[in-house]
């Protein structure tokens, strides 16, 4: 048995954009999240071979972050659909509030696009003729949804689960120690749902739901027992992601790029009490000895952007 139906169509990507989910609905079609605005070409290649033909008639969202945005505004121009997002976000998008929207901290890109509709959290919608749930999962994103079909059991989870973890705590990384409780919130009540298949934010679609769950505990309790531990992950990864956009860096800049971008100098002191250069060493060395980064002629690259 297929994990997913024919009708759900997953594009899997790298991580620079998140996945992009399509459903077949007769002649029409529903996409679920955009992906990164340097990729817009790229999604609007793979939407319209996954496509096949159909109109795409709406766009939906789980969050507000860049890699989930930031072809909204490229898809609809290129399809005219309508495009809906989280109640939660939609004042940040409304108003283009950048610092909200994490641009500014994060110095990462998106294109502003309007919305014709927001989703509240309970409320029901139909994608691919099956029935969904909207369910916010605070956490990763304060305001992100997920999509819950009970009777196909199936989870569109966003960033709040992966099969090995969850998104970046950005409330707890800005000062605000609502985050950690939040995940742990979403994480309770995401065990008690009855789930056989999971299509992440991130990631191929996977079956071990309640593995990936308590992964996910062990994960977030490592978290909440070293403070230092969650933002040194958070910091590796968002690095990562500043290389996949960047493609390169000269190692003798990257200090100056820590203390430039807001979320790097602030959780540099905040979480470490150092200067922002000295974290970016430390960070730089481990994701180098694990081979997430490599280095050519004094440039840092991410591995396989060579």
């Amino acid at each position: 048995m297929s994990l997913l139906p024919d009708r759900i169509r997953v594009l899997e990507r790298g991580w620079l954009s998140s996945n992009n989910i399509v459903f077949h609905e007769g002649r029409e079609a529903t996409l679920v999240d955009s992906g990164y605005v340097t990729h817009a070409g790229q999604t609007l290649a793979l939407l319209d071979g996954a496509l096949e033909g159909r109109k795409l008639t709406r766009l939906i969202n789980t969050h507000s972050h860049s890699d989930h945005i930031g072809g909204n505004a490229s898809v609809r121009r290129a399809h005219g659909c309508r495009i809906s997002v989280p109640e939660g976000m939609a004042p940040a998008v409304r108003d283009w509030d950048e610092d909200a929207l994490l641009l500014t901290s994060a110095y990462q890109q998106a294109e502003p696009f309007t919305f014709d509709a927001t989703i509240a959290p309970g409320d029901e919608l139909e994608m691919g003729g099956i029935r969904w749930q909207a369910l916010h999962v605070p956490g990763h994103d304060m305001h992100a949804l997920a999509y819950y079909a009970p009777a196909e059991k199936i989870l569109i989870s966003g960033d709040a689960l992966w099969r090995d973890g969850f998104g970046v705590m950005f409330a707890e990384l800005h000062g605000d120690p609502s985050g950690l409780p939040a995940q742990r919130r979403t994480l309770e009540m995401l065990r008690g749902l009855d789930v056989r298949a999971v299509i992440p934010g991130h990631g191929a679609p996977f079956d071990d739901f309640t593995a990936a769950v308590e992964r996910a505990f062990q994960r977030l309790a490592a978290f909440e027992q070293s403070p230092e531990r969650m933002a040194k992950s958070a910091m590796k990864a968002l690095f990562t992601f500043t290389l996949l956009e960047k493609r390169r860096m000269a190692r003798a800049e990257i200090g100056d790029y820590f203390g430039k971008v807001a979320i790097f100098r602030d959780v540099s002191r905040r979480f470490f009490g150092k200067e922002p250069a000295a974290v970016a060493a430390q960070v730089i060395d481990e994701l180098l000895k694990a081979g997430v980064l490599v280095e050519q002629d004094g440039d840092i690259l991410a591995r396989g952007n060579g």
